[in-house]
This record gives structure tokens, C-alpha cells and sequence, in this order.
């Protein structure tokens, strides 16, 4: 993955601006896996979640901990969708492994790294990213990167 690629994650606007909402997208390949997110964010935050203010201001007034559940919830959804509605799975980055890569292969220190967690239900996939969203969202979480394994292998490689 290129540097742009490895410093991307799900980074939102400050909390209670007028686009909290809205996650900060920078140049490059990344920017497609992003919209796409943004779009079940958004339908989150407007639909789903209780609250007495109209649409703009439910955007306008999201604090940080909505942000992170808008997240969960969005990166819950794309998964089980990913997975046919009967699985999903999410991959972290696990503490660092002593490995010797296979012949012809070269290590990069990242990959050999990931743990899958595999799920059947779709909430325990939303609680489990509810409560390691940093791992998506922090700095050099590499969480756009996870989240494109996590796709793949919710999906399978077969599909």
C-alpha cells in the first residue's frame, strides 16, 4: 500500500460543527471506500438514531462518542452486507508476530499483524466495532486499510 493508503482512516470533523457528520477525506484511492461509509453515517445519524431536532440540526449537534457509534454502525452494516446477511468479519492489527514469510513472499510487518473476528450476528459485529472503533479511527490505525481486509473476507475470497 502506498503511503496515502497507510495513513488513511475514518477521521471525522470536529464534534458539533457544522459538519460533524462528515468524514475528512484526503487525496487518492481512498476517498471511494470513504463515500461509501459516509453514505450509511448518514442514514444513521438521520433515520435510525432518536432525537428530537430536525435533519440538519441532528447532523449538526453529532458529539464525538455519536460519531464513533455512527461509525460501529456504518462499518457493521457495510460488513454484513458484504457478508451475503449471514456473517461478517472484522480484521485488527494484533501485537507484533516473529514471522519468516514463505518463499517468494515478502513481509511487511502490517498484514502478518491482522487477526479476523468472525461473527454471525450482525450486533455483536456493531458492539465488537463499537468497541474497538479506534482501531478504524485513530492515528496510523492504517483503518481504511483494515476495513478493505475486513470487506474481503466478510465477502470471502470464493466471491
Amino acid at each position: 500500500f502506498s503511503c496515502a493508503w497507510a495513513a488513511a482512516r475514518f477521521s471525522f470533523h470536529p464534534p458539533r460543527s457544522e459538519l460533524a457528520y462528515a468524514l475528512q477525506a484526503g487525496q487518492g484511492g481512498t476517498r471511494a471506500i470513504l463515500a461509501a461509509v459516509q453514505a450509511h453515517i448518514i442514514t444513521y445519524l438521520l433515520f435510525t438514531r432518536e432525537t428530537e431536532s430536525t435533519h440538519l440540526e441532528r447532523l449538526c449537534q453529532v458529539g464525538r462518542w455519536e460519531q464513533g457509534q455512527a461509525l460501529a454502525t456504518a462499518l457493521a452494516e457495510t460488513l454484513w452486507a458484504a457478508g451475503g446477511g449471514g456473517r461478517a468479519v472484522v480484521c485488527l492489527v494484533t501485537a507484533p508476530v516473529t514471522m519468516v514469510p514463505r518463499e517468494g513472499c515478502r513481509a511487511n510487518s502490517f498484514t502478518e499483524r491482522i487477526r479476523l473476528f468472525e461473527f454471525s450476528e450482525k450486533a455483536a459485529a456493531q458492539v465488537f466495532l463499537s468497541d474497538h472503533i479506534n482501531s478504524f479511527k485513530g492515528k496510523g490505525s492504517h483503518g481504511v486499510i483494515l476495513f478493505l481486509y475486513s470487506l474481503l473476507f466478510s465477502r470471502t475470497l470464493e466471491r
